[in-house]
């Protein structure tokens, strides 16, 4: 598509977008592709990127330089800022994805939050579940990608490594720096953690 025909698009969507009440911060930042779908009293700050396929409910914020593409985003959902949203995502109502956290081919439940600094990929995360700074799920061995379930009612502490294929069952707790391999039992603490050593009147070496 030829700049001047891209650009009168833009200003057209744009234009749709705003007729019918969302509000957008700096509107002339945002880019929506043709088959972008938004519902009512949404909020769209500067420089979002909406790929295509993108179906976006009804009370959403997606906050600056976030980055979405073939995905659903239910009602009541908090997105960004620099979030990306990578094809094949459902984020159930309620839910809150925040600053340079990456989702791919995953569904994330009700209530649920990954707040911070986090990769989720081929991911089951049930509701009320809470992912910690820092947590990645290894999704890929080299060779193969494997799955992830995460059920209601979790908390995965900070800098966590939750190596698939992995269940982890409700009302369980994984504790910050851990890295997860077998399945973890429901209302169960799972800790992988070095024992701390420290050597007093240490004197470190000279150059």
């Amino acid at each position: 598509m030829k700049a001047l025909d891209l650009k009168k698009q833009q200003t057209q969507l744009r234009n749709k977008f705003l007729k019918s009440g969302v509000k957008m911060l700096g509107p002339e930042t945002i880019y929506f592709s043709k088959d972008t779908k938004i519902g009512k009293n949404v909020v769209i700050e500067p420089y979002v990127v909406f790929g295509a396929k993108v179906k976006v409910g009804n009370n959403v914020i997606i906050k600056s330089f976030s980055h979405l593409e073939n995905c659903l985003i239910e009602n009541k959902v908090n997105i960004g800022p620099y979030t990306r949203i990578r094809p094949g995502v459902i984020l159930k109502e309620g839910s809150k994805i925040g600053n340079f956290v990456e989702i791919k081919k995953s569904t994330i439940g009700k209530k649920s939050k990954i707040s911070h600094l986090s990769y989720v990929g081929d991911s089951k995360i049930g509701k009320s579940v809470n992912i910690g700074a820092g947590t990645i799920t290894c999704n890929y061995d080299g060779v193969k990608k494997s799955k992830t379930k995460i059920n209601d009612n979790v908390f995965i502490g900070s800098n966590s490594s939750l190596v698939a294929p992995l269940t982890i069952e409700k009302d369980s707790v994984v504790g910050a720096g851990s890295v997860i391999t077998k399945k973890v039992k429901k209302k169960s603490l799972a800790l992988t953690r070095s024992l701390q050593i420290e050597v007093k009147n240490y004197k470190r070496k000279k150059k």
